[in-house]
């Protein structure tokens, strides 16, 4: 994790866009709204009594498809369609399931 704090906090201080560089602000955006997606529908998923294993890929099919539905948003003139960003949004998929993983039955 500290890694992570490492490689935004040195390119987090400019927003200015400048192409669709890999480490930026709107990276560290997809990376956290995707972890916070992916933990809050696990979340439903589970209050809703499904089974661990069920709510994770629930989740992840959840946040996939809006990650890849803003990208074809984006794609069609609401904003700068880019497959880095679906790679930060899948890094944030990632890391919300290994820590869900370890969570409690």
């Amino acid at each position: 994790m500290r890694g992570f704090l490492l490689v935004f906090s040195l390119h987090l201080h400019n927003d200015r866009p400048r192409g669709d560089s890999w480490f930026a602000a709107d990276k560290a955006r997809h990376f956290f709204t995707a972890t916070f997606v992916q933990s809050a529908s696990y979340g439903g998923l589970r209050f809703l009594g499904v089974g661990r294993t069920g709510s994770l890929a629930g989740a992840t099919v959840i946040t996939a498809g809006l990650s890849i539905g803003k990208e074809l948003r984006d794609a069609r003139g609401a904003g700068t369609a880019s497959g880095k960003d679906l790679v930060w949004d899948a890094a944030g998929i990632i890391a919300a399931s290994a820590l869900l993983n370890g969570t409690q039955p």
